[in-house]
């Protein structure tokens, strides 16, 4: 059996594959060069809310797209693409509390549904991989770790929380071109928000994420952690939306946007 290389495939190619149920993984390393997107959708009754969270927190949430009212159908990171169906897996959250996880959402779409694309961390990875900086989750084939934080985010009407980071282990002398490379690349988290003392911002134990895997820290390497687009999950689980549909950690929307696109 033929294994595809969704590494070279165009950002059409991969999606399509989506749709039709081929592809349900995570999609880290994914048509390379193409910047990938967090996924928050809510009724409109939240949206300007939401709205102005993302602007008060533009590290955890910068915005790539805000969709209109009700259409499932993007316009600026990817024309015609279909929220609704281009994500190899969603989550479904109904008062705070995960109902379910789905590859497809059409089911639920409602008229007054707003889609807020969101800048992700997979992004970014290509540009360190040019910089010769290790990507360990890539390397190992795992989803990237993500975990809950003890910083607080600037809460906006009824949204509040603290912030969701990824981490990444980088050898010490690595640090700085890792914080340089990623540091011109706002739109997609920018620099890191932490380095080191996993304990100093409340991540009681590294080797157990919230969410996606564990990878290897090899000796020399310190944990990186960076502002992440799954801080919007754990801001619904505390602040309580009637709905609200997001991707699963590490399941991204593949944008048709070169990531050289949103360097500065």
């Amino acid at each position: 059996m033929k294994i595809e290389d969704y590494t070279t495939m165009s950002p059409r190619e991969v999606r399509a594959r989506i749709r039709d149920g081929q592809i349900s993984g995570q999609t880290s390393g994914m048509c390379a060069g193409y910047a990938q997107a967090n996924l928050v959708v809510l009724p409109a009754s939240y949206a300007y809310d939401f709205l102005l969270f993302s602007q008060r927190n533009p590290r955890s949430c910068p915005l790539l797209e805000v969709s209109d009212t009700g259409s499932r159908f993007l316009k600026e990171i990817a024309d015609g693409a279909d929220i609704a169906r281009e994500i190899p897996r969603y989550r479904v959250f109904r008062d705070g509390i995960l109902a379910g996880e789905y590859t497809d959402v059409s089911e639920f779409w409602q008229e007054d549904f707003v889609s807020f694309l969101i800048g992700c961390s997979f992004s970014f990875e290509a540009e360190l991989l040019d910089a010769r900086v290790p990507v360990r989750h890539i390397e190992e084939g795992r989803n990237v770790p993500m975990y809950r934080t003890n910083i607080p985010c600037t809460p906006a009407g009824i949204f509040h929380g603290s912030m969701v980071v990824s981490m990444r282990p980088i050898p010490y002398e690595l640090v700085p071109r890792a914080v340089q490379v990623t540091g011109a690349m706002p739109r997609v988290h920018g620099a890191p928000i932490h380095i080191g003392c996993p304990e100093a911002i409340g991540i009681a134990d590294i080797s157990h994420p919230d969410f996606g895997d564990m990878v290897t820290i090899h000796a020399g390497e310190v944990p990186v952690f960076w502002p992440c687009g799954v801080t919007p999950q754990n801001v619904v689980m505390e602040s309580k939306p009637s709905l609200a549909i997001t991707h699963a950690p590490g399941h991204m929307f593949i944008t048709d946007i070169r990531n050289t696109e949103l360097k500065y």
